[in-house]
């Protein structure tokens, strides 16, 4: 087994600086502005800077994708990819970030705003008693998702800027924008890409690897209603308000997120707004079969056709497929797969595989091809005000993609 080294206060150092750049994205520019919020900017402009002073050749470019090359320093080599998104969720505020970081002592941990993460709901806990754990004060998320990822690939980064003496191929480096808003890989330097294969750090707990992820669509329900003065609406009004709520409650709730898990798809209402005479609601589908999926689309489709027809509504239905199930890319390139779980076995990693009830930019990747299986970063509770992480987690996969590193360069 070969030896690990400790990254732990360096990596935390180094998340706990990238936690305190505001790049909280807006779904609602998603394709208009890109990136949606100008504090992503201020982040990749400050990656390429750092990724420049460590020596690699750089590029940012009119996709705000920032890419660094670590030149191979010895022949016949594969070039491979690491990439993690700088964009933060909007569930719950992402902004304005104050991490702490202490030791846990064991038990429920309370945050400064009455945030409560409990211990119960968060078995990891057990295993890092008397260890550093890292959470916000309680009043934002933390930003794992996925300044985590970002932080681990520069630490490894730096690593290999300092011992000449690994051997590797190209490494190529990706931060991207909005992968939060699904928008993030809209535009990318696709023609700069070589590598053989490329990794996604923006996993959860310590030890998850994922080759497999949701197919995803979102479709867009407008509804237009007939406007009329209420006290003479008999017969003539058409609320559209009521008819798209109408539409919400015909679907399914038994395949909504919060009663499904696994392999079960869903549908899910994102959000709604609108008068009696223009209402609107975005609806998520997500499936990893390919069948279901299609299903889940057209069955949307015909529920929403039918309600507005009994209401005698207009309606506008648009389909947009955000990313697919990257199995398909993942299973042509074995090696991807076989690198992480051998490289993990070399360092004393228990590694398992795992499927992602989501998507990564990585599933926007395999689209054209490029495996791109997704590495955990230690993260827990992501898009929520009780998100954690303990830098020993993250010192572990800085030390995987090390490992993946030497697994390219000694097969």
């Amino acid at each position: 087994m070969n030896a690990m080294k400790d990254f732990r206060d360096s990596v935390a150092e180094r998340f706990l600086r990238y936690t305190k750049f505001d790049t909280m994205s807006d779904p609602s520019l998603a394709g208009v502005k890109r990136p949606t919020t100008d504090g992503q900017k201020v982040l990749l402009e400050a990656l390429r800077k750092e990724l420049d002073e460590l020596g690699l050749e750089t590029y940012l470019g009119e996709e705000w994708v920032v890419m660094g090359t670590l030149k191979g320093n010895a022949p016949d080599i594969p070039a491979i990819g690491f990439m993690a998104h700088v964009d933060t969720a909007d569930d719950v505020c992402g902004n304005g970030v104050k991490a702490r970081r202490f030791v846990y002592e064991g038990g429920d941990i309370v945050l400064e705003n009455g945030t409560v993460i409990r211990s119960a709901e968060n078995p990891d806990l057990a295993g890092l008693i008397g260890h550093e754990i890292i959470t916000s004060d309680g009043t934002t998320l933390l930003g794992a998702d996925d300044k985590a990822g970002v932080s681990e690939i520069m630490e490894a980064v730096k690593y290999l800027t300092e011992h000449p003496e690994i051997r590797h191929g190209d490494i190529e480096i990706y931060f991207t924008p909005d992968e939060e808003t699904g928008s993030g890989m809209m535009k990318f330097p696709h023609d700069r890409l070589k590598s053989k294969c490329c990794y996604t750090l923006d996993g959860g707990r310590m030890g998850e690897v994922e080759a497999e992820c949701f197919n995803a669509a979102t479709i867009t329900l407008k509804v237009s209603g007939v406007s009329m003065h209420l006290g003479s609406a008999r017969g003539k009004l058409v609320n559209a308000i009521t008819v798209l709520s109408h539409i919400v409650t015909a679907l399914p709730m038994a395949e909504s997120p919060e009663a499904t898990d696994g392999r079960y798809g869903y549908y899910c209402v994102l959000d709604f707004s609108g008068t009696a005479t223009e209402a609107e609601a975005n609806l998520f589908i997500r499936d990893f079969d390919e069948e279901m999926f299609a299903f889940r689309i057209s069955e949307s489709r015909r529920i929403a056709e039918a309600v507005a027809s009994i209401y005698h509504a207009g309606i506008e239905i648009k389909e947009t497929v955000s990313y697919r199930n990257m199995a398909n890319a993942n299973k042509k390139c074995p090696e991807a797969l076989v690198s992480i779980f051998e490289a993990g076995k070399a360092i004393g990693l228990d590694l398992y595989e795992t499927i992602i009830r989501g998507g990564t930019d990585g599933a926007r990747l395999a689209e054209t091809g490029v495996a791109c299986p997704n590495i955990f970063t230690g993260g827990h509770n992501f898009h929520s005000l009780e998100e954690w992480i303990a830098p020993e987690h993250m010192s572990d996969a800085v030390n995987l993609v090390l490992a993946i590193i030497s697994w390219w360069a000694d097969r």
